[in-house]
């Protein structure tokens, strides 16, 4: 069993470096410069999921309304919407489960802000039609997704897509993305 269970750890471990490895820098900048223009046009930005991705979601909300802005002259306005249970029960209840972060949106959101979906899928049908919902009412919409990208992939207007299927290893880089954003603005930008 010690070696089975080593194995797999190796194995893991390598795929993961792989996919790390090889994510797409490019989009990922574009991400950190659009997250810097919402901070100086004191726009806000908005971070949505589900599952695992909804734990991202607001580990990256944390990460930038407090490391990236705490002490700093110029503040992040960053909201997860995944972080309001009663609301979104209330939602999911009274109208769709689909409607859980558009309805949000249609509270905060404005024209310029960001919005960033994280969807390993990127067919979750709540992200999807908050971003179409989003785009439609001029905000800016990142997507991040694995593998295929699904419906995210081609509706957002920045798709940082991380290249496996596996679920774990993209949640996986889903978040080191999310670190890299946050902690730029932690450690380069002041």
């Amino acid at each position: 069993m010690a070696t089975e269970i080593m194995g797999f750890i190796e194995s893991y471990l390598e795929q993961l470096e792989n996919v790390l490895r090889s994510l797409p820098k490019e989009p990922i900048a574009k991400l950190v410069t659009w997250m810097a223009e919402a901070r100086t046009r004191q726009r806000t930005v908005f971070v949505i999921g589900n599952g695992g991705s909804a734990a991202t979601a607001a580990h990256f909300a944390t990460d930038v309304g407090k490391g990236a802005s705490l002490g700093r002259p110029q503040r992040f306005r960053v909201l997860s919407l995944t972080d309001n249970a009663p609301w979104i029960t209330a939602l999911g209840n009274d109208l769709e489960y689909e409607d859980i972060f558009v309805e949000q949106l249609k509270n905060f959101a404005q024209p310029e802000d960001l919005v960033i979906a994280i969807s390993v899928s990127g067919s979750s049908p709540n992200v999807v039609k908050a971003v179409e919902w989003a785009k439609e009412h001029g905000c800016r919409t990142v997507g991040l997704v694995g593998g295929k990208g699904g419906r995210l992939k081609e509706l957002a207007d920045l798709s940082i897509v991380v290249p496996t299927e596996h679920f774990g290893r993209a949640e996986d880089a889903h978040l080191v993305i999310c670190h890299i954003a946050s902690y730029f603005f932690m450690e380069q930008a002041g």
